[in-house]
């Protein structure tokens, strides 16, 4: 009888796990159709600089404030949102190495730890006096510190905020790193930099991997190489710095009401234990390769989920406050990261 008992009970949990996969298969199947089409129009003139993560956001913010979004989708939204977007950044583990960061010698890591901490906390100080929401001032704070639309993403995990957040500061990290990928080539030459130094400030303060490729191979090879290997030592910031928001920021609250830490992100330890195989490993090219392709597709369907769950009422809602915040966070790593390469 027992035994009969836990058999009805497997039967049973199989039969809703198929039910619950059943039921999130459209809406993941429309947020891998919206990542299709920005991949697309990526292929377009004047698109190609921007990463499909960004086209897939605006794609689905687009599709949600004109035609609508059946709620037959949502499971699969919501799906593609959290476990996806998990799936993805571990994955990214495999795109890094120690090896990388040693490359970037003590003087670019030094240079990339205090820029991305120091811009972290500035950014949350501005917010606070600007009166912005702490939520959306966290996101802007992991986008414009770390690496753009992915960062936002994977810091949401612990920060749990609106999908019209996420959106606002995607929004704001691709305006202004766009801004810097146009006028960092032209400050260039102005500036006297050389290649390497070029490259290591556009590498530590630029904010999508996409815009800092394209803002130093304009200049050259030396330092479109060298400011992508600062870029990959900068983005395995990742991991420390959501699991410190995890760790160390309260999660906002009504004044007077507790304020619990957010729970820790584990999948970013499947992250780091993959930076680490790839360290010690060793693994094919075309491993890597293949993973980086379906990484970015996963990240690309997870930009397109909050993008179909954003309403552009909500987003306006917001005011000018988080942009204004997200420019001065801009303006600063910048101007931070050029001194650090100055004085060292």
């Amino acid at each position: 009888m027992f035994q009969q008992s836990i058999e009805t009970s497997k039967s049973i949990a199989g039969v809703d796990r198929q039910g619950a996969i059943a039921h999130a298969l459209p809406g993941v199947a429309a947020c891998a159709a919206v990542a299709g089409v920005a991949y697309g129009l990526r292929t377009l003139p004047g698109v190609h600089d921007f990463s499909p993560m960004i086209i897939a956001i605006a794609l689905g913010m687009l599709v949600r404030n004109t035609i609508g979004v059946p709620a037959a989708l949502t499971a699969g939204i919501g799906f593609s949102m959290r476990r996806l977007l998990r799936l993805a950044i571990i994955l990214l583990g495999l795109q890094l190495t120690f090896g990388q960061v040693a490359e970037t010698g003590v003087r670019g890591v030094a240079v990339i730890l205090v820029a991305v901490a120091a811009t972290f906390l500035f950014t949350l100080a501005v917010g606070r006096l600007m009166g912005a929401d702490p939520r959306l001032t966290r996101l802007i704070a992991a986008g414009t510190s770390i690496c753009g639309a992915s960062a936002v993403a994977a810091a949401n995990s612990v920060v749990d905020a609106h999908d019209e957040d996420v959106a606002y500061a995607v929004a704001c990290v691709t305006v202004f790193g766009s801004v810097a990928m146009f006028a960092y080539p032209l400050l260039q030459g102005v500036l006297g930099l050389a290649p390497r130094d070029y490259g290591l400030w556009a590498g530590s303060s630029i904010h999508e991997i996409a815009q800092v490729v394209a803002a130093t191979f304009a200049v050259g090879r030396e330092a479109g190489d060298f400011g992508t290997v600062a870029k990959l030592t900068r983005v395995m910031t990742l991991a420390p710095m959501v699991f410190a928001m995890a760790a160390f920021l309260p999660a906002p609250g009504e004044a007077g009401s507790e304020r619990p830490r957010a729970p820790l992100p584990w999948f970013v330890l499947g992250f780091i234990a993959l930076v680490a195989v790839n360290s010690v490993v060793g693994l094919p090219d075309a491993l890597k390769a293949e993973t980086a392709v379906v990484s970015t597709f996963l990240l690309t369907m997870a930009l397109a989920a909050m993008g179909l769950e954003t309403s552009f009422v909500r987003l306006r809602a917001k005011g000018l406050k988080p942009a204004l915040t997200g420019a001065l966070a801009s303006l600063f790593i910048a101007s931070l990261s050029l001194i650090l390469i100055r004085l060292t």
